[in-house]
């Protein structure tokens, strides 16, 4: 199995591309390895010294770590290896009951504001999540406030705590939703 490595705009995070599909639908990130109990993958990947996040997108792995005395240089070797292991023991990625997120919110809207979500949402899967998902991160829609025009979303995996991430909300995202849906007036991080 061979395992290819990308670095992504984000200094403290790294991306592997394991050759084949690691989630079937959605994305996951796990923050702690309390979380990382979900999955065998992100348990073996917490395991490593050094590791602070394991984010899974449809066909990566992003891997941040601390910022710390290790470097990657360190690091990639045992990381490799857990994700390798995980993949030639046939196990699933996720303990049973434990799957993917979904990509968009729960929240309901109706009238004028429905349409300009389902825009907002066509948008961000359309254009904005693909190119995220290249630099190994995610941006999922939390919510949109009609009253003001502003529009709330997560950035995880790479984007997550990536010193660009402000750049690319207010340069990228924002100035293209507002182009196609003029009802944005601005778009912020959710926390």
């Amino acid at each position: 199995m061979f395992i290819q490595t990308e670095t992504t705009p984000n200094p403290l995070t790294l991306k592997f591309l394991p050759g084949r599909e690691v989630t079937e639908e959605g994305t996951r990130e796990f923050r702690s390895a309390e979380e990382a109990t979900a999955s065998p993958l992100a348990r073996a990947l917490f395991e490593v010294d050094g590791v602070s996040r394991v984010f899974f997108g449809p066909d990566f792995i992003t891997v941040s770590r601390d910022a710390g005395d290790l470097e990657w240089r360190q690091l990639k070797a045992p990381i490799l290896s857990a994700i390798m292991d995980h993949y030639t023991s046939g196990e699933a990625l996720f303990t049973e009951g434990s799957t993917a997120e979904g990509g968009h919110d729960g929240e309901t809207y109706e009238g004028d504001a429905a349409q300009i979500v389902t825009e907002i949402k066509d948008l961000l899967d359309t254009r904005v999540r693909p190119a995220v998902a290249q630099d190994g991160g995610d941006i999922l829609f939390n919510r949109f406030d009609a009253a003001t025009g502003i529009v709330y979303l997560h950035m995880k995996g790479a984007c997550s705590g990536c010193p660009s991430s402000a750049a690319t909300l207010k340069s990228g995202v924002e100035n293209l939703l507002k182009h196609y849906v003029p009802e944005v007036t601005a778009v912020e991080q959710a926390i």
